[in-house]
């Protein structure tokens, strides 16, 4: 008898339903209090400030999840056949606000233009507990490569984590070596933990 893998495929989360991105958040953990909300955040805006529910809102939005004809989506969702297990945020680097107000990731050492929208940015890669450890951050990684160039980016940065003494709720900004199997390359160490990487097209 011969057993099979179960079939890794990546939608843009505009043709994915809600209720499988939440299924991939769950119903507790910072995933689910999140909302992909962390870069997000306008000025003088924290978690405190609005409830879970006012984040899941904007995520439902940003997304347009279920809306198969709708042309802008801020990101990816992974399936093992047709089971929900992965996100990935991806969309211009200038959407995530609280990243261009960041004064060292991804900004120490570069002359980059904060407000050059072809340059699109990964800032969360998220595998849904039970699922871990089989390529799911991989493949969601070198589909965003994919999709921003689809969609007229220049380039492709993210921001991840070295590994080194790192706790798991950090990691949802993805590890070096996940980067590095999707094409990215070093473009410089902003501290001890965390470095940019970037795909030029």
């Amino acid at each position: 008898m011969t057993v099979t893998e179960p079939a890794l495929s990546v939608l843009p989360a505009n043709e994915a339903s809600w209720d499988d991105l939440q299924k991939v958040f769950g119903t507790s953990g910072a995933a689910a209090r999140c909302q992909c909300q962390r870069y997000k955040l306008r000025p003088r805006e924290s978690f405190a400030s609005f409830p879970a529910e006012e984040r899941a809102d904007r995520l439902r939005r940003q997304t347009d999840c279920g809306h198969r004809e709708s042309g802008t989506t801020s990101g990816l969702v992974a399936y093992l056949d047709s089971e929900p297990v992965g996100w990935c945020s991806v969309e211009p680097r200038t959407a995530y606000a609280g990243l261009v107000r960041n004064n060292r990731v991804p900004w120490v050492g570069r002359a980059e233009d904060k407000t050059d929208d072809s340059v699109w940015a990964v800032t969360c890669l998220f595998t849904r507990v039970g699922f871990r450890k089989r390529g799911v951050s991989r493949a969601l990684a070198c589909a965003a490569v994919d999709f921003a160039r689809r969609h007229g980016a220049c380039a492709i940065e993210g921001y991840p984590m070295t590994t080194k003494n790192v706790i798991p709720e950090e990691l949802h900004v993805g590890t070096e070596g996940v980067f590095a199997d999707a094409g990215f390359t070093e473009v410089s160490r902003t501290t001890l933990r965390r470095v940019v990487m970037r795909v030029d097209f």
